[in-house]
């Protein structure tokens, strides 16, 4: 693995390229179908930067065909104008000069694009999660995964809700997954809660994730990094996706991690418009959730915000939002229900605890976006009119109880330890 850092000092597109072309240089490249696999836009980085030099020296270096797959998981496939956007590409620019470049969407919902890598047994998922999940699991991919010669990850590592830090192994499951391990992921980062898991470099749904990754066959690489506030890298790793993910996320624990000397009675998340729905935005409230105190209040403040969810709002508007025993407790009633979307649900809402018909979660989530009040209510969570909102008022407070983060979602919130 090779890399370069400076927490102090972002790199410079020079220090990026000369990492870029060391990594390349120990790949079989010549003639070779290159995958290269890439976030949406929630996900912060300079993804025009790296799509112009990688296309730049793949081709230095006659790589055969090159398609770039769009890690989704179950967001929102991108229009074409939206993936021109994400890469920073005019139409024109598209058309000639990165005319035979393939940009694809993942599609997790159409059988026809995934293909079957075998199964973990039940006594090894078993092992892997801790005796959390105890049944076999047949791991599907993206077909392109098995059609190219030579798999290239390229994204950013953030601390992450579901596996602790985000990026490596992760952008193949759950990004370029099929459902079953999709939802068996995610449930499991459920069944050891947000609150515990993040920020973690090792945990469970790590181990399943790495798991899984180990029966893919072409031969694969990660460009792993870590970007700052504004996308400026901070970071950047090339190696295995393995060992590039764990380097990156130790850097990403010390500068994306805030620590804190007491909880917050109330915290005002901004979520930024990367964020197009709650099923996003909620990482407002993960990132916060270990410094709001008991009975506190985060509130989700998205003026930008219209729907629940673009992809599963109607399964979210039929469960709601509820703490996890609430679901283990009542788990016949919601075998209907992705797991995926329970995990949602809960993480969403927060630890707390259920008994005899009567949910404690530990602290209240109230959003002030686009949903309507009713629509609020109806999932089990607070309304906050975003147009009376002043952000303005409530700022500077901190002695208070009161934090205000402006662009929530990347930096972790945690308490210090005495």
């Amino acid at each position: 693995m090779i890399g370069k850092s400076g927490i102090d000092k972002s790199l410079t597109e020079d220090d990026i390229e000369a990492v870029l072309v060391e990594g390349l240089a120990s790949l079989r490249i010549q003639g070779k179908r290159i995958l290269v696999v890439i976030p949406d836009g929630t996900r912060t980085m300079p993804l025009p930067l790296f799509f112009r030099l990688i296309v730049r020296h793949l081709r230095e270096r006659d790589a055969g065909a090159i398609t770039f797959l769009i890690a989704l998981g179950t967001h929102p496939a991108l229009s074409e104008p939206a993936k021109l956007n994400l890469l920073g590409l005019t139409k024109e620019k598209r058309e000639d000069k990165y005319a035979e470049i393939h940009i694809l969407n993942h599609r997790w919902q159409d059988p026809g694009t995934l293909v079957s890598l075998g199964e973990i047994s039940a006594e090894e998922l078993s092992a892997l999660s801790e005796g959390r999940i105890k049944e076999k699991l047949e791991v599907h991919i993206n077909r392109f995964v098995l059609e190219n010669d030579q798999i290239l990850i390229c994204g950013p590592v953030f601390p992450h809700e579901v596996i602790g830090f985000s990026g490596g192994n992760k952008y193949f499951f759950p990004g370029l997954a099929g459902q079953a391990i999709i939802d068996w992921t995610h449930w499991l980062g459920a069944l050891l809660t947000s609150y515990s898991i993040i920020g973690k470099l090792d945990t469970p749904v790590r181990a399943v994730v790495d798991h899984a990754a180990s029966l893919i066959p072409t031969p694969n690489s990660a460009i792993c990094l870590v970007v700052k506030d504004k996308g400026d890298v901070a970071g950047i790793y090339f190696g295995t996706p393995k060992e590039a993910w764990r380097a990156a996320a130790q850097l990403s624990s010390s500068l994306h991690i805030r620590w804190v000397e007491k909880p917050y009675n109330r915290v005002f998340s901004m979520v930024p418009t990367q964020y197009e729905d709650l099923w996003i935005g909620a990482k407002g409230m993960y990132k916060v959730e270990p410094v709001v105190a008991d009975g506190g209040e985060v509130v989700i403040y998205a003026p930008h915000i219209h729907e629940i969810s673009m992809t599963h709002g109607d399964f979210i508007r039929q469960v709601g939002y509820h703490v996890l025993d609430y679901f283990l407790e009542q788990r016949d009633q919601f075998m209907h229900i992705p797991l995926a979307v329970l995990a949602h649900s809960t993480h969403l809402k927060g630890i707390g605890e259920y008994s005899n018909g009567i949910e404690e979660p530990r602290i209240m989530v109230t959003l002030a976006t686009q949903i309507p009040k009713e629509i609020c209510e109806e999932v089990n969570l607070g309304y906050w009119d975003p147009s009376s909102l002043h952000i303005g008022d409530w700022v500077d407070r901190e002695d208070e109880g009161i934090l205000v983060i402006r662009r929530a979602g990347e930096m972790l919130y945690r308490l210090v330890e005495h």
